[in-house]
């Protein structure tokens, strides 16, 4: 595994792992919101690796990112951060693979760079709108009755609320050691970064039926999260889109069934080619 570090959107420094192939399709993964590259440890090291250069990214504000306080609400900026990962490390065509805000950063990139230099989507649990109505209709109310727990600087009432997010997740809740680790990087977010990512108000939809290259929707029929009804609104936008419901998986699909997760992604890659 190997670090990077490079500068984003604004100076931001950002950090980057990578594994694999390195003569493969690259495939970059962008986590959610509070979240790291660590999330995708189900993929960085499975048989993915053997066919597919893989990097995965931490957003600004999380991981060993930088954690600027301002930043977080110009679109400019987060599009800028994923364009100089593509540049820095030479990605040639890769599958961005976002899941549940990582969607919507990777919209801000499709909105400034357009797709000429990526070769496809791949969406997991995603949202791709925030901050009105229609964007919170597809969010549960248990989610959104723990979002202003996000935004405490009391250090227990902060665990708390992670602690809950982190098992909304899966279907079954992780073995001590990954809940802990998962906790870890969840309150090495600042309380400024999680409200400041909340506190966007914009809508993506616009792009979805001007999107030419091929996108694949991930989505877990027992998602706590992110409600099913996102997946008809995305389809309805990229009607060519392909469609994955998993079952027996929560909103961190990727995690609670990786093996059929990364199949998935392996057959969406290979039909690239």
């Amino acid at each position: 595994m190997k670090s990077h570090r490079i500068t984003g959107g604004g100076g931001t420094q950002l950090h980057l792992v990578e594994t694999g192939n390195s003569k493969g399709r690259p495939i970059m993964f962008i986590h959610g919101f509070s979240q790291c590259w660590l999330a995708w440890n189900r993929q960085l090291t499975s048989d993915l690796a053997e066919s597919y250069r893989l990097v995965a990214m931490d957003m600004r504000g999380h991981g060993l990112s930088d954690k600027p306080r301002e930043g977080y609400t110009d679109s400019k900026l987060w599009a800028d951060d994923v364009n100089a990962a593509v540049h820095a490390l030479n990605l040639d065509h890769p599958i961005l693979c976002g899941w549940s805000y990582g969607p919507l950063v990777i919209l801000d990139y499709i909105r400034h760079y357009g797709e000429d230099a990526i070769g496809g989507i791949n969406l997991v649990g995603a949202v791709t709108k925030l901050g009105t109505e229609p964007a919170m209709s597809v969010l549960t109310p248990e989610f959104l009755a723990l979002v202003p727990g996000f935004f405490a600087t009391d250090g227990q009432e902060s665990v708390r609320s992670l602690k809950s997010l982190i098992r909304m997740f899966f279907a079954l809740e992780p073995p001590a050691e990954d809940l802990y680790l998962m906790l870890g990087y969840n309150v090495s977010v600042p309380p400024y970064v999680r409200q400041a990512l909340f506190s966007r108000s914009f809508d993506n939809d616009d792009l979805l039926p001007k999107i030419r290259k091929p996108v694949l929707i991930t989505h877990a029929a027992d998602d706590a999260i992110v409600k099913s009804a996102a997946v008809n609104q995305h389809k309805a936008g990229i009607t060519r889109a392909q469609i994955e419901m998993m079952r027996n998986a929560g909103h961190a699909c990727f995690w609670d069934d990786a093996a059929n997760f990364n199949r998935r992604l392996r057959a969406f890659a290979e039909s690239l080619d």
